[in-house]
């Protein structure tokens, strides 16, 4: 039995979003040993496993971690061991870069492949399951020459099952969603889902068929897993509104470099913005906002969570999270009065008590007391100290009171009025160990928060670190 290093940086509540502080047990060290040998080809070691040098246990938790964008450290950190507990694909991992790469160079040499599905889930209809395989078969018809016709009877190039086992056996529910095997004869391009789990049809409170099945196809179609956690093909479930969905780019340039584009005179359809990327110098952040502790930062329909412990950052989609929150945000401020956090978008906020969305909502923006004609907010900062939330608006900017629920008299303001020299647009804001920190562009400039007198002008990067290890 191998023993791995107990170190860590802090401990992670995704759950709750707080942070007590906890050693890895022995079974979340023999947790993740397995993990590790199923999924990044760990070997067994005689003799004690840290005696000399760095171990093999070490050095692939260094490997997963480079995968997953966390911090290596090649210790068992609570970052890493709360990734490696997540529901996920049971395909194992390939690290080859940030495109959903090509399983050994494996492709179909056809463009006309068939599909059966041999048995359903109790979970949903007949009708339910059949309209999610197809829609997520098109998915990657619409960008490539593919074509797929359903049979009834005898081999298809992908043999679609729900099981409770195989060769390569799921572990009952919370682990495995399915698994599949690349384009060959035999049982090449088949498709098993676990049947353990709960499959739906759109609920975001289980695992959307449509989405576990797409990320699947592209496995029967020769990808392997990609690094990019916007991607399809990233080996984590993420919740995504199946009504809404386009094809992610790092899996459009995976599949295209296998079988081309799909040249099919048809109209151009949506194209989905590439993942965000806090190496970008040019970034320009939606929002930003606190959660009980820690620092989030949006951009497009993810953020990044920042532990001020540590300053390492996580990053996700905002749906993982929040699947009833908007797919992207204009502002969003922390409420430490209610212990709420709100998010903008367009004429509407939300509020969140934790993952749950508060009761009532989304409701409209001029519920704060704004003006009827605001048609968005473009940033919101929460003052602890006060109690007053401001909204900024174009060049100006209004106080809202969180005790008494109104907008406080003699506003608007201008913004440079009270921090001197910002006559910039305020795209996000926040407020911080007693200065305010207001983002316009790629820029951040920091404030007192006592007398508004601007103190330094820093980069977007300043809080978000560039994990590019």
């Amino acid at each position: 039995m191998k023993t791995f290093m107990l170190s860590f940086l802090l401990s992670l509540s995704a759950a709750v979003f707080c942070m007590p502080v906890s050693q890895p047990t022995r079974q979340d060290e023999k947790f993740a040993e397995n993990y590790l040998k199923r999924f990044f080809n760990l070997t067994e070691e005689r003799g004690p496993t840290f005696r000399s040098g760095i171990s093999s246990v070490s050095k692939k938790l260094m490997e997963m971690q480079k995968f997953f964008g966390l911090q290596i450290t090649g210790n068992l950190d609570a970052d890493t061991l709360a990734m490696m507990k997540k529901p996920r694909c049971g395909v194992l991992e390939k690290p080859l870069g940030l495109v959903s790469t090509a399983e050994n160079n494996l492709k179909w040499d056809k463009n006309d492949l068939t599909y059966r599905i041999e048995n359903y889930t109790p979970d949903m209809s007949a009708a339910e399951v059949d309209e999610s395989i197809e829609k997520a078969l098109q998915v990657w018809a619409k960008v490539t020459p593919l074509r797929f016709t359903r049979i009834y009877r005898g081999i298809a190039d992908i043999m679609i099952s729900f099981t409770h086992g195989d060769n390569s056996p799921f572990y009952g529910t919370g682990g495995y969603l399915a698994h599949a095997f690349p384009p060959s004869s035999g049982i090449g391009g088949d498709v098993h889902f676990n049947d353990d789990e709960t499959f739906t049809f759109r609920s975001t409170e289980d695992y959307v068929l449509f989405l576990v099945a797409a990320h699947e196809f592209g496995h029967s179609l020769g990808l392997s897993h990609s690094n990019d956690p916007g991607a399809l093909m990233a080996p984590v479930y993420s919740y995504r509104n199946p009504d809404t969905f386009i094809l992610p780019q790092d899996d459009v340039r995976g599949i295209q470099s296998l079988y081309g584009k799909n040249e099919d005179p048809i109209p151009p359809g949506p194209t989905a913005p590439p993942t965000p990327d806090a190496c970008d110098s040019s970034l320009v952040l939606d929002a930003v906002a606190t959660l009980r502790g820690e620092m989030l930062f949006f951009k497009n329909g993810f953020f990044w969570r920042i532990y001020p412990q540590s300053y390492t950052s996580q990053q996700t989609l905002i749906a993982n999270f929040w699947p009833n929150a908007p797919d992207s945000v204009d502002a969003a401020y922390e409420s430490h009065q209610s212990d709420r956090v709100f998010y903008f978008k367009g004429r509407q906020v939300w509020a969140f008590s934790g993952y749950d969305l508060v009761h009532g909502y989304p409701i409209s923006i001029s519920s704060f007391g704004l003006p009827k004609k605001v048609k968005k907010v473009d940033a919101a900062l929460n003052d602890p100290e006060t109690g007053k939330t401001l909204f900024f608006i174009g060049s100006n900017y209004y106080s809202y009171d969180e005790t008494t629920k109104a907008m406080d008299s003699g506003f608007p303001k201008r913004v440079d009025k009270t921090f001197s020299g910002m006559t910039r647009k305020v795209t996000a804001a926040l407020q911080h160990r007693g200065y305010t920190y207001l983002y316009s562009g790629p820029y951040m400039y920091e404030f007192s928060s006592r007398t508004g007198q601007m103190l330094r002008l820093l980069r977007n990067s300043y809080f978000l670190p560039c994990n590019n290890y």
